[in-house]
């Protein structure tokens, strides 16, 4: 079966070398890539408004433009011998908002995954993930999300980190593609327990043997950490570990929410070297 991955780009460094990575993680697979951007018209608010219309001299010149750089972007594959039989490419050119057009060709194409990096080229450099990321991982609910920093290793994960409070009764169509990235790069997940008590209570008890069932067919291990917050005890694991990958379910919020808004991950981040993968409770 082919997979459909969608990737979101600017054109910045960033989105080149997330692009790299991808066709990297993905090199064994059957995929048709949509390579992606979103255009909107630049200056006044006002002005945009009334120039966005389709056949507006304004509209076709963005779009234009748009259309030139996916050009010189398919063009940069193809210099540098990209020829993998099993890849299909696809170029699109939308306007509108980057969250609004990825949920609407997700739908259209019946996308599997949406790949893009961790900031484009108006973000802050003191900031890990950007603005534009931030909102796709937090709004886009219909597909699963990765995004990759721009320094991330262009090698398979070996070693996937999946934080857990053990509070949330997952489903395992959710942690589906968190599975198949790790069966296909022979990859061991950590699961990482951030500890408020010693104990774990019985619906927790029940939860991670429902992880138990569902990691069954590929390596993993159990780990806690206590008496820290998600985004140091996370961070500080993946340093230590040299992991290569966090993977976690995006619970409305809730657990996702508390990561996000967390000023170590707006502010620092996690490790630039790893990229994130966003699942989504399918009950929200």
């Amino acid at each position: 079966m082919r997979r459909k991955l969608l990737f979101a780009t600017d054109f910045s460094k960033n989105a080149w070398q997330a692009l790299l990575y991808a066709l990297e993680l993905y090199q064994k697979a059957y995929c048709d890539f949509y390579i992606l951007h979103v255009f909107s018209l630049k200056g006044d608010p006002i002005k945009r408004l009334i120039a966005m219309e389709p056949g507006s001299e304004a509209y076709e010149t963005a779009k234009l433009e748009a259309q030139d750089s996916l050009a010189k972007l398919a063009d940069k594959l193809a210099l540098k011998e990209y020829h993998n039989p099993k890849h299909h490419f696809e170029y699109l050119c939308r306007f509108g908002t980057v969250v609004e057009v990825i949920k609407n060709v997700v739908e259209e194409k019946d996308i599997d995954m949406v790949i893009m990096g961790s900031k484009g080229t108006s973000a802050s450099k003191s900031k890990i993930l950007g603005s534009v990321s931030i909102d796709v991982m937090e709004k886009v609910r219909n597909c699963p999300v990765l995004v990759v920093p721009e320094t991330a290793k262009h090698v398979l994960p070996k070693e996937i980190v999946f934080p857990t409070s053990y509070k949330t009764h997952y489903k395992r169509r959710e942690l589906q593609y968190l599975i198949a990235i790790a069966k296909t790069c022979d990859a061991a997940v950590r699961i990482l327990h951030m500890a408020k008590t010693d104990h774990l209570s019985d619906t927790q008890q029940s939860n991670k043997a429902l992880l138990e069932d569902y990691f069954q067919d590929i390596p993993h291990s159990y780990h806690r950490l206590s008496h820290t917050d998600v985004p140091t005890a996370t961070n500080c694991f993946v340093e230590s570990r040299a992991s290569d990958m966090v993977a976690f379910i995006n619970k409305k919020h809730a657990f996702f929410g508390s990561i996000l808004t967390h000023p170590l991950v707006k502010e620092i981040g996690y490790d630039t070297k790893v990229p994130l993968l966003i699942m989504h409770d399918l009950r929200n």
